[in-house]
């Protein structure tokens, strides 16, 4: 199999470390200062990623810029729609094994370094070296066993095991290529505070907790940007993003609130843009303990919640209910799964089946931070003490409820999950969900579940992992091991003077073709 595109263009010691990280701080917060208001675009999200090297973050809070400053081989555009990148073609070699990738010429990362087959072994042997061990992106890419250099542009990719998701993996997060030289020179650390890509930006600046400050590349291998820069504010309080994109202090925000909808379409200067995301929310339940491993249980918490109308009161009809933990942009989604109705009379039969009495207590673990896990939780306890049973909201701070909640296996019954699913590929959700010993799956113990997950990741052909992938989630449905929610719409405030922008589905905006008019 090979894939080619023709129309695109053709292109230490920690003193030491400090010292550079503000040195690099210094030299490039001045150039910013120097653009125009006019000519600079102004974007707000709620989070800070706090790292900016690709191999740091699994975060939608790096997506929404990283793509800007880096490039991978593969690209995918707002449709989702996969091409070359760096790489012009690529080739499937024996069945799979070896896959080759043709390198475009011309490329120069921001400090001028020429992309190369070197830039490509060195991310790649870093990603899946002692560096990469470190953080959570390489446990996507162990199917690459090694990279080989052939020439200056070719090289090949020695695959440890299959993986047909790879190609789309190479299109984000940490497979963006990072210039060898660069790195010797500064350090990771101060390649974390100001990184070097290949994109149409780079990064003038970056004050952690308040903004990031991109200048245009005019070397940049495909085009120019419209706008000289780009300035990424970090709001975390919603209410102030909202009043800056309403009042014109900002130019596009993310991170919309449910609750700020209603105000922003009667807003004359602002439209809302909204797009179906990977974006899943679920409760997950407790198979191994407590009532809810009992099956009858999870059933009946399934058939006691009224997803429909969680997602028109909360969501302002901006989400969709869901049936199994993807939406249905994703690969694998099996749109003949029926969802548990709502049925309440039906759920406290289960429940008296189970021997659960009326007023029995269970829990609710979600992180502190997400606002939306709690109204939801307080609307879902409302539904569960029409059935008897009384749910307990728990919030933890958000490093815990991963670290000590989630991975150590110390939630009660129910525990809030949302994932952003980024490869709109199943797979990247159920294999973590389901599969024995992975750390989101502190609970669920299945043979059956390992075996199909195992066997769809063997295979390259389309339609037998589909249905490998559909029997997952029809497996997992008829188990109940969580209540699907909804699958939640991304959405962007954009003012009307901004042109050329298309909202993202996974949030990884692209601001090349974006301009404003003052």
């Amino acid at each position: 199999m090979k894939f080619e595109l023709h129309s695109l263009k053709t292109a230490h010691q920690i003193a030491f470390k400090a010292a550079v990280v503000s040195g690099l701080a210094l030299a490039t917060a001045l150039p910013m200062t120097s653009l125009a208001q006019a000519d600079v675009l102004k974007v707000a999200q709620g989070r800070d990623p706090q790292n900016l090297d690709p191999i740091d973050t699994f975060t939608l809070s790096w997506g929404s810029f990283g793509s800007n400053i880096f490039d991978g081989l593969v690209t995918r555009d707002e449709q989702i729609k996969l091409s070359p990148g760096l790489a012009t073609s690529w080739e499937f070699l024996e069945e799979g094994k070896r896959i080759r990738f043709s390198l475009r010429k011309g490329v120069k990362f921001h400090n001028g370094e020429p992309f190369n087959a070197d830039a490509v072994k060195f991310t790649f042997d870093r990603l899946l070296g002692e560096e990469g061990k470190a953080g959570p992106q390489r446990a996507n890419y162990t199917s690459i066993g090694s990279v080989e250099v052939i020439d200056a542009h070719t090289v090949d990719f020695h695959m440890a095991k299959p993986d047909p998701v790879i190609i789309t993996k190479l299109s984000g997060y940490g497979a963006m290529i990072v210039p060898p030289k660069y790195m010797a020179e500064v350090g990771p650390e101060a390649f974390d505070k100001k990184p070097v890509g290949t994109g149409p930006f780079k990064v003038a600046s970056y004050t952690p907790g308040v903004d990031l400050k991109l200048e245009r590349f005019d070397d940049y291998w495909n085009g120019t940007a419209k706008m000289e820069g780009v300035q990424v504010r970090f709001i975390a309080e919603p209410s102030t993003r909202m009043a800056e994109i309403m009042s014109g202090g900002i130019d596009i925000s993310l991170n919309i609130p449910t609750t700020s909808i209603d105000a922003l379409k009667q807003n004359d200067n602002v439209e809302l843009h909204a797009v179906d995301g990977p974006r899943v929310n679920i409760f997950r339940l407790n198979p191994a303990k407590f009532i809810t491993k009992d099956i009858r249980v999870r059933k009946a918490i399934n058939m006691a919640i009224d997803k429909k109308m969680i997602v028109q009161a909360l969501l302002s009809g901006y989400g969709t209910p869901i049936n199994s933990a993807q939406g249905s942009k994703s690969f694998g989604f099996n749109p003949d799964l029926e969802t548990y109705e709502y049925n309440p009379e039906k759920a406290r039969q289960l429940l008296k089946e189970a021997g659960i009495k009326p007023g029995t207590e269970i829990a609710l673990d979600y992180r502190s931070n997400r606002d939306l896990d709690r109204e939801v939780g307080t609307v879902v306890a409302s539904y569960l003490q029409a059935v008897g049973l009384n749910l307990k909201l728990r919030p933890h701070e958000a490093s815990i409820y991963s670290s000590e909640i989630i991975y150590k296996g110390n939630t009660g019954e129910m525990f809030a999950f949302g994932w952003g699913g980024w490869t709109f590929d199943f797979d990247n959700t159920a294999y973590l969900l389901y599969h024995t010993g992975e750390r989101f799956n502190p609970y669920i113990k299945d043979e059956k579940l390992d075996a199909l997950l195992e066997a769809q990741r063997q295979t390259y052909d389309t339609e037998k992992r589909r249905e490998g992938l559909q029997a997952v989630a029809k497996y997992a449905h008829e188990q109940a091991f969580e209540v699907p929610l909804f699958n939640i719409a991304a959405l962007y405030a954009v003012g009307k003077h901004v042109e050329g922008f298309v909202a993202a589905p996974d949030d990884r905006l692209r601001f090349m073709n974006v301009s404003v008019k003052r």
